[in-house]
C-alpha cells in the first residue's frame, strides 16, 4: 500500500488521518503552521496571561462525527456536556431574558419557549428541510414571526456565518435535522473547558504519533505537480517530493489555498465568507453569566454570544465584516458595552483584552455556493479533497470539518478497492456510503 500525503492538519486533515491510520495506511501530514489545528486551536496570550481559543465554538451532542472522532483517539471525555439541553438568551434592547429548553413536551411549556411564541411557530423549521436549492434561510423562514429575530436569525448567523437573507436554507436545515429536530438528546451543548487544542487537537496528534503517523509542522506544501490524471509530486518548501504509483494526496486546506494549488482542477475556488470577530476579556475574578450557564446568547446588540471560562469572558460576533474593519480598540469598546450591559455593569471600562479577527473564517455559504461545492473525489485519480468548504452535507462547522475528513478517507480507501477490482485482484464490492464523496 502506498503513502497518503495529507496537506493540512486542521480538523479535516486530522479526521482523515485518524481514519486512514486506523485502516492501516501510512500517513504523512504537512502543516505550514507551527502546530496542528488550523482554525480550531488555542494559544497563549501574554496580555491576558491565559490560554485562549482563536474563536469560540459550541458543539452539540448531535454532532456524531465529532464525537466519533474523539472516541477513536481516546478523548471521549474531552468535551463537557450540559444536561439537560438549555440555551439562555438576553435581549439587550428590552432586557428580557428567556431560556430555550428543548425536550419532551417543551413546545407546550411557555417557560421553555421564546417569549411570545406558540408551539406551531416552531414547525416552520421543517420548511428548511424541503427548501428549494436556491432558497435562503429568510425564504424558508419569513421574518414576520415571533421566532425570527429571537431564534432563527441568531441561529442562522452563528451556524452559517451570514445573514438569513443570503445563506442556504438547505444547509441550515441539515443542522436542524441533526440537532433540534432530533430532540433534547441531540441538543446538549458541549464545552471544551480546557480549550480547543486540548480537547480536539492534542489527543488526535498524540494518537496519530502512537500509531505511526508522521506529522510535519512548519512545513509548507507550495505546489502539486500534475502528470496526466495523477499528482506526480509535491513541492514541499521548494523541494520536489515524487509520489509512488500507489500514493495518494488528501488536500485538506482552506478553499483559497486549494484554488492556488489546483488552478486547473479548481479554476474558480469557492469564495470566502464573512469575517468572524472574537474578543477575550480577562476579568478581575470569575463571574456568573445571566441564566447561570457558561454561555449566553445576545440579541439586540453587536455581540452574538458570550462564553465564560474561568476569569476569561469571550465574545463572538459572526457575519462581522464591518466590525473586522475597525481598529482593535474600537472593537473592544463596542463589544464591552454589550458585555457590561449584560452583566449589569454598564459604564465600566474594558478590562485587559485580546481581539481576534478571522477574515476568512468560513467559505461563502450562500445557496449558489452550497450547490457548487466539490465532493471529495476530483478528476485526478490520486487526489482527494477535504475541508469545511467541500460537499459533506453540512455548513462550515466543527462537525462539518470532521465529517469532510471522514468522506475523504472513505474516498481514498474505496478508490483503492476500485483499482484492485479493475485489475482483477478481487471482486468489486461497495463500502457503505453515508454522504457525498
Amino acid at each position: 500500500m502506498g503513502t497518503v500525503h495529507i496537506v493540512g492538519a486542521g480538523l479535516a486533515g486530522l479526521s482523515a488521518a485518524v481514519r486512514l491510520t486506523e485502516a492501516g495506511r501510512r500517513v504523512i501530514l504537512y502543516e505550514s503552521a507551527p502546530q496542528a489545528g488550523g482554525r480550531c486551536r488555542s494559544f497563549y496570550d501574554a496580555t491576558l496571561d491565559r490560554v485562549v481559543d482563536n474563536g469560540s465554538h459550541l458543539a452539540l451532542s448531535g454532532n456524531r462525527s465529532l464525537l466519533g472522532y474523539l472516541e477513536r483517539v481516546g478523548a471521549s471525555e474531552a468535551l463537557s456536556e450540559l444536561r439537560p439541553a438549555a440555551f439562555p438568551f438576553l435581549d439587550l434592547g428590552s432586557g428580557e431574558r428567556w431560556c430555550l429548553r428543548p425536550g419532551g413536551l417543551w413546545l407546550f411549556d411557555k417557560a421553555r419557549r421564546v417569549p411570545g411564541s406558540r408551539p406551531a411557530d416552531y414547525l416552520a423549521a421543517l420548511r428548511t428541510l424541503t427548501a428549494r436549492p436556491e432558497a435562503a434561510v429568510a425564504d424558508a423562514l419569513p421574518p414576520d414571526g415571533a421566532l425570527y429575530e429571537r431564534l432563527w436569525r441568531p441561529l442562522a448567523v452563528s451556524v452559517m456565518n451570514g445573514a438569513p437573507e443570503r445563506v442556504s436554507a438547505r444547509l441550515f436545515g441539515a443542522v436542524l435535522r441533526e440537532t433540534l429536530l432530533r430532540g433534547e438528546a441531540a441538543c446538549r451543548p458541549l464545552f471544551a473547558e480546557k480549550g480547543l487544542s486540548a480537547a480536539l487537537v492534542d489527543p488526535a496528534v498524540a494518537w496519530l504519533m502512537r500509531h505511526g503517523a508522521d506529522l510535519r509542522t512548519g512545513t509548507r506544501v507550495d505546489g502539486l505537480e500534475r502528470a496526466g490524471d495523477r499528482v506526480a509530486a509535491l513541492s514541499v518548501d521548494g523541494e520536489r517530493i515524487p509520489l509512488g504509483s500507489e500514493d495518494t494526496v488528501v488536500l485538506a486546506v482552506p478553499a483559497w489555498i486549494a484554488g492556488r494549488l489546483l488552478p486547473d482542477v479548481l479554476p474558480v475556488p469557492p469564495a470566502a465568507g464573512r469575517a468572524i470577530v472574537n474578543a477575550h476579556f480577562r476579568l478581575p475574578a470569575p463571574i456568573d453569566l445571566p441564566g447561570g450557564l457558561p454561555f449566553l446568547g445576545l440579541v439586540g446588540g453587536t455581540a452574538d454570544w458570550l462564553f465564560r471560562r474561568g476569569d476569561v469572558l469571550s465574545v463572538t460576533v459572526s457575519d462581522a465584516d464591518a466590525l473586522a474593519g475597525q481598529p482593535a480598540e474600537t472593537v473592544a469598546a463596542t463589544l464591552w458595552r454589550d458585555v457590561a450591559k449584560a452583566l449589569g455593569t454598564a459604564g465600566t471600562a474594558p478590562p485587559p483584552h485580546r481581539i481576534v479577527k478571522e477574515r476568512r473564517a468560513t467559505p461563502d455559504q450562500s445557496p449558489v455556493h452550497a450547490a457548487n461545492r466539490p465532493g471529495a473525489r476530483t478528476e485526478l485519480e490520486n487526489l482527494v479533497l477535504a475541508g469545511d468548504w467541500t460537499n459533506m452535507g453540512l455548513p462550515a462547522t466543527l462537525e462539518g470539518a470532521v465529517r469532510s475528513g471522514e468522506f475523504a478517507a472513505r474516498a481514498v480507501l474505496t478508490a483503492r478497492i476500485t483499482t484492485f477490482s479493475r485489475l482483477g485482484l478481487f471482486p468489486a464490492f461497495t463500502l457503505p456510503r453515508r454522504g457525498p464523496i
